[in-house]
């Protein structure tokens, strides 16, 4: 690796709108750029996209990070959907599953964030627990649209989520979903007080980590995606 590491981050494809345009639109939330940029390396938008070529793409790559968004297809994990689940991104879906599962062969580091995490179990083999509030009432993870709601987790002793953040973290919060049955090797390595998890990590794949809440948007807390290029940077030696 010589240069500032290049980092995939992967998008959106929405309806939005700039100046007098109103179109269809490959896009992340600047959030995630600063964050990667913050850290020291340089994103790499990777919007969904038909025939793309992930494992080719991923060569170019030195990390993926997981973008949260829209709720995972629960046909991807055997489910009906609940009334309260999302419309589906088929698309995203099967560019982002085909993105993770070239980044884990090829061991390339991975942080999946809120939706990213998701998708990580599903891609495993996981199922998602489609709507929280059934359980926890309303409010429990995403108190009002576009808020983040901060809490605290526990963290396991030994994990490497502990050797970065300590065994009990701030963080923000913005989900109505969350993992259910686990995927094959992940383990859970932080929860909320309510016993939901918060964060998995695939131990043997080098970095591959998801988080439930969204270090993105906490400006004062970059220490996840300096973990993630800290990674690189001893690879590289």
């Amino acid at each position: 690796m010589t240069g500032a590491p290049l980092i995939g981050i992967t998008g959106y494809q929405e309806q939005a709108s700039w100046g007098v345009w109103q179109q269809p639109a490959a896009l992340i939330p600047q959030t995630y750029v600063a964050a990667v940029g913050a850290a020291g390396a340089t994103a790499v938008l990777l919007p969904p996209q038909p025939g793309g070529a992930p494992g080719r793409l991923l060569d170019r790559l030195d990390a993926l990070v997981l973008a949260g968004g829209p709720d995972v297809d629960p046909a991807r994990y055997g489910a009906e959907p609940h009334p309260r689940t999302g419309e589906p991104r088929e698309l995203r879906d099967g560019w982002e599953t085909g993105l993770l599962t070239a980044a884990l062969e090829r061991e390339l580091p991975v942080l999946a964030i809120c939706r990213g995490m998701q998708l990580l179990n599903v891609a495993l083999g996981g199922t998602l627990e489609q709507h929280l509030p059934d359980r926890l009432g309303e409010g429990a993870h995403q108190q009002a649209p576009g808020v983040y709601q901060p809490r605290e987790v526990a963290v396991a002793a030994g994990s490497r989520l502990a050797g970065i953040l300590g065994e009990r973290a701030p963080v923000l919060c913005y989900h109505h979903q969350a993992v259910d049955r686990l995927g094959a090797g992940l383990v859970p390595v932080a929860w909320s007080e309510d016993g939901t998890v918060e964060a998995l990590e695939l131990p043997g794949a080098g970095f591959a980590l998801g988080v439930q809440w969204h270090p993105e948007a906490d400006q004062q807390d970059r220490r996840l995606f300096q973990a993630l290029v800290n990674t690189l940077e001893e690879k590289a030696k």
